[in-house]
């Protein structure tokens, strides 16, 4: 029964002495952003299993085993269209069956398959609802959107979550609705499924001000907290941006990765969105943002190389050539990228440094935009719904791209026997 329960368990993802582990060997990898699989996973609206069934065997036909998923959007469903809709979350307590079940029917799949998914609970931005719901939801008056107001404003506002108890117990409240759920299709309680690597606090979690960082750092950590209590069996991280998303204090971004119980470390890079580089010259300034990427990663890994945890690069995207939007176009300073960043993942990790993995963003595979703008009834692709259809999305058509993944995949199994 020992033995028995011993090999059970080396099915997790685990870290141990700073570098991942799976069924007793290291474990590098390279993995996608695939935000908006429970809903395609279900059998209601945006809901297609038959193309999901490709995304996955196209994936796992790469070699790619690692897909970062939002858990659910909130709100209500057609009063925000920069929301991704359908919701999970109608309102604090109130879910979205259909979505459960299609989050429980993508941990079947993937399962099958040997995936594992980095599953994130709440959001900063308003794609998804997160701080904004809870936020309304405890009571605050005129919470705006970005649309209404502009992003410097929104940010503002939203620095109001880290100070909002009630809020965040609203919060503590759908992740103990989550994380004690049993999956109707394998049997299985989320706690005891190996198809989950890890649970994440939040997609880009900030406390969008200075003055709100420390109350900021304890949500961080009352959340890792809640969240070790309910499952001891999986990985614990944070979705944080780095020190982006902590203000450009590096402290603070120490401080909440050394806490116990977060187990490893995140980063995102958005050269475009960070504006180190223009859409009109995104050629030009590749050079540049390949020189800020590094100086961004090499401070981040000093700090990891101190807590002895590995790092996560599990958001990056460089936008398609010329700033298009649609299939078939040209993606040169992308590849170009996407070659860059790997090598600095794979050169780590092949002297033993603490750089384990990345996942880029995003998988748009099989789909067909429309619109511009998505809109109820599109298919889903990487971009989520207040951002250009396809700008920074990967679709399976994108053979360049692919490539360039394809190698980075199998040097990374190379480093993982």
């Amino acid at each position: 029964m020992i033995v028995s329960a011993m090999a059970a368990h080396a099915q997790f993802v685990s870290m141990k002495n700073g570098h991942f582990e799976r069924e007793g060997r290291p474990y590098y990898y390279v993995g996608t952003n695939f935000w908006y699989g429970a809903i395609l996973a279900s059998n209601g609206q945006g809901g297609d299993r038959k193309r999901l069934h490709r995304e996955l065997d196209k994936m796992k036909a790469m070699g790619i085993d690692n897909l970062r998923i939002l858990v659910g959007s909130d709100g209500e469903r057609g009063v925000q269209k920069s929301k991704v809709e359908p919701t999970l979350q109608i309102k604090p307590g109130v879910y979205n069956d259909t979505i459960l079940d299609g989050l429980d029917y993508l941990l079947y799949e993937m399962g099958k398959r040997k995936m594992v998914a980095v599953l994130y609970l709440n959001n900063s931005w308003e794609w998804s609802g997160g701080y904004s719901f809870y936020l309304k939801h405890a009571g605050v008056k005129n919470v705006p959107t970005p649309q209404e107001v502009g992003y410097p404003k929104f940010m503002e506002f939203m620095s109001k979550f880290s100070t909002n108890r009630k809020a965040q117990q609203l919060f503590y409240n759908y992740v103990r609705f989550i994380l004690t759920r049993t999956n109707r299709y394998t049997g299985k309680k989320y706690k005891d499924d190996p198809a989950i690597m890890s649970w994440q606090i939040g997609n880009e979690p900030r406390a969008f001000s200075k003055e709100a960082l420390p109350a900021f750092a304890r949500w961080i950590g009352e959340s890792a907290a809640l969240i070790r209590k309910l499952d001891g069996n999986h990985l614990i991280s944070i979705g944080s941006e780095g020190s982006w998303g902590c203000e450009n204090d590096y402290k603070t971004w120490e401080k909440i990765c050394a806490d116990r119980n977060v187990d490893y470390c995140n980063v995102h890079l958005w050269p475009y969105n960070w504006s180190w580089a223009r859409k009109d010259h995104l050629w030009e300034d590749l050079d540049q943002s390949c020189k800020n990427t590094k100086e961004y990663i090499d401070n981040h890994l000093a700090i990891c190389a101190r807590l002895k945890k590995p790092l996560v690069m599990e958001e990056f995207g460089f936008p398609r050539d010329d700033f298009q939007f649609a299939l078939g176009t040209p993606t040169k300073a992308r590849d170009a990228y996407y070659k860059y960043v790997f090598s600095l993942v794979a050169d780590n990790a092949e002297t033993g440094g603490y750089f384990a993995g990345c996942n880029f963003w995003g998988w748009g595979g099989f789909a067909q935009p429309k619109h511009e703008q998505w809109e109820v009834g599109d298919d889903y692709c990487g971009d989520p719904s207040q951002e250009a259809q396809g700008l920074n999305s990967v679709f399976a058509g994108d053979e360049s791209t692919l490539q360039v993944v394809k190698e980075q995949v199998d040097r990374m199994s190379r480093i993982s026997k």
